[in-house]
């Protein structure tokens, strides 16, 4: 007995159905696809129209391979009538011999890759979508890094239908490859040159690679200097296969302002403000302002910064602040004045060397306290993401180490470490996985000399949910929460993908400020939905602290912000 399978899966709109007989969802969109939609015909325009609708369903079976199909077609009904074309797709034609290379320059350079070939690999069906493919690729390879000479010798697809049977040679020959000559700008002088030169990456003679010009570009826009960005390196204007670099600037408005609001279920709403000067000077020297202000934390900040040799990753930034906090059981106000060395390492890794001078005045229950603190230090960072709005894998990681000494301008022998690190993975279909690490810690000689603002809390938003904002920590004899010596607190987060912008996730989270390694951590679990917004992810959570002497419980927390 044999059964006839016909694709119910029919893409057809109007009055023209394609059905292709078995399982070929591929035949069946792409022959849909070639005929369009076809409407207000009569029975006998369809059948006049029958012919080349034939002619189209062929080509588009040809396109994949397979050349000698049976169509049969019919007229049916009259309000409104419908060509039918029934489609046996016969045996695909499949490719016998392959022949892919690249001759000259090009195939000693480790960075002209052809890729993979699999799709046309001897003994798979045709595609001539896929031949193409590998045609252009290696254009585009060409093309980017520099063999703007190159071309096919041989560039040919013999299809042999009878024998079912494909032959694909592809030859390129890449000639020299070119170099990059000087690099020029053609701006209105609000910046002296030295300044656009150190944005340069590109040295006369290296090896032309597109990605450097790119780069160039995207560095120019991501300085804050300029409104507009022109990177252009044509070949055609090579003199002895050196491409000239020329680049177009218009400078931005010096000065913006901004403000806005938020809210978190961990200070709940506040109200921000910025001002910044994006260039003050013909040297690139910026200054700015910030305010930030929430029932439980105020502060207002200010800038200057110069920039650095690359200034793209290095700058000297002086910087001062007040910041007034009430949280909890813990008041404080804290003057600073400081200045940060930001370079960035040849591995990728940034390193900031800072010395800040700090005084805060401060309560922790009933007891208060105030002491000035000169504090030099050092943090290493390094985030690697494949997109900066919304990646689908990367980390990041922190740490930070700073200290005083009562012999240099301090009230306490104080040294801080913090370190955080931050993974995220996607597999299958859009399921993602987080981790999330933090782990600090205080030696001093006597903890009561620490300030809050170096005392360790936990809880909250971005720290163990179920919990209340930095309500995790060690408490006093009174009851009152004075902060911990130390920080530990780890997540993991799964994310399961209902459309591209939204997301459900559930977690499991669980730390605590301590005193002692060996003193109990919390947990909380719990579950939310996260939205892809134009301005980035947003996440509501519904969280259970399961420790209820610790402060657990139900928990509703919304914040906002990369995930790495």
């Amino acid at each position: 007995m044999s059964c006839m399978v016909w694709s119910t899966s029919s893409l057809a709109e109007g009055q023209v159905e394609v059905r292709v007989e078995g399982d070929y969802p591929a035949l069946q969109e792409n022959a849909t696809n070639f005929i369009g939609t076809v409407e207000d015909r009569t029975a006998e325009n369809l059948r006049r129209y029958a012919n080349h609708a034939e002619s189209q369903v062929r080509e588009a079976l040809r396109a994949l391979g397979y050349y000698e199909p049976r169509i049969r077609w019919r007229v049916e009904g009259d309000d409104p009538p419908r060509l039918i074309l029934d489609v046996v797709p016969g045996d695909p034609v499949r490719i016998a011999n392959r022949d892919v290379r690249v001759e000259g320059e090009a195939s000693a350079d480790p960075a002209f890759e052809i890729g993979n070939l699999s799709a046309i690999a001897p003994g798979s069906i045709l595609n001539h979508g896929d031949y193409d493919a590998v045609r252009q690729r290696i254009l585009n390879r060409a093309r980017k890094l520099g063999y703007f000479d190159g071309k096919f010798t041989a560039r040919s697809l013999k299809v042999d239908p009878d024998a079912g049977e494909a032959d694909i040679e592809l030859v390129f020959a890449s000639g020299p490859r070119y170099a990059f000559g000087e690099v020029t700008f053609e701006d209105d002088g609000t910046f002296e040159r030295p300044l656009l030169n150190r944005f340069v990456q590109i040295r006369p003679g290296e090896p032309y690679d597109a990605d450097r010009i790119a780069e160039l570009d995207s560095d120019l826009s991501n300085s804050g200097y300029f409104a507009s960005v022109i990177v252009s390196a044509q070949s055609e204007e090579a003199e002895d296969r050196r491409v000239p670099v020329q680049v177009r600037l218009t400078t931005r408005d010096p000065r913006s302002v901004a403000a806005g609001i938020g809210f978190s279920t961990d200070v709940g709403p506040r109200l921000r403000g910025t001002w910044t000067e994006h260039w003050i000077n013909p040297m690139g020297h910026r200054r700015g302002a910030e305010m930030e202000l929430s029932a439980p934390r105020q502060n207002v900040s200010a800038y200057y910064e110069l920039p650095l040799d690359p200034p793209m990753t290095d700058a000297i930034r002086f910087t001062t602040g007040y910041q007034k906090e009430d949280i909890e059981d813990v008041n404080s106000e804290r003057l600073t004045f400081g200045e940060q060395w930001r370079h960035e390492l040849d591995n990728g890794w940034m390193r900031v060397l800072s010395l800040n001078w700090e005084k805060e005045r401060y309560t922790i229950g009933d007891k208060p306290g105030d002491v000035e603190l000169l504090l030099p230090g050092i943090s290493f960072s390094k985030l690697v993401a494949d997109s900066p709005l919304d990646p689908a894998r990367g980390y990041r990681l922190q740490l930070d180490v700073s200290g005083a000494h009562r012999s240099v301008l301090s009230d306490a022998d104080i040294a801080h470490v913090l370190g955080i690190a931050k993974g995220l993975i996607t597999v299958g279909n859009g399921h993602r996985f987080l981790g999330r690490l933090q782990a600090g810690a205080v030696a001093t000689n006597d903890f009561d000399d620490v300030p809050p603002s170096l005392r360790f809390f936990a809880g909250g938003d971005q720290s163990v949910r179920g919990y209340g904002y930095e309500t995790l920590s060690p408490e006093d004899s009174d009851g009152d929460s004075v902060g911990g010596r130390y920080l530990l607190v780890g997540s993991v987060e799964y994310q399961y993908p209902l459309t591209n912008q939204w997301r459900l996730a559930a977690f499991v989270d669980k730390g605590n400020a301590i005193d002692n390694l060996t003193d109990p951590l919390a947990t909380g679990v719990g579950l939310g939905i996260r939205w892809v917004s134009p301005v980035g992810p947003l996440r509501l959570d519904i969280a259970r602290g399961l420790d209820e002497d610790l402060g657990g419980g139900w928990r509703l927390h919304f914040s906002m912000g990369p995930e790495l």
